[in-house]
């Protein structure tokens, strides 16, 4: 089997569920609770003066 047709075989079957395990993942921290502070906070980084 060519090494295209392995990574190929590999992203059809396993490659889209780590996929989209790790766009849940990513959306369940971003919406936890208690996360509101802290993105607020990472907001406002730009505009505070030194």
């Amino acid at each position: 089997m060519e090494t295209y047709t392995a990574m190929r075989h590999f992203a059809d079957s396993w490659g889209l569920l780590i996929m989209v395990l790790f766009f849940a993942g990513v959306v369940l921290f971003a919406f936890r609770p208690g996360s509101r502070k802290q993105a607020e906070e990472a907001a406002r980084i730009p505009l505070k003066d030194d």
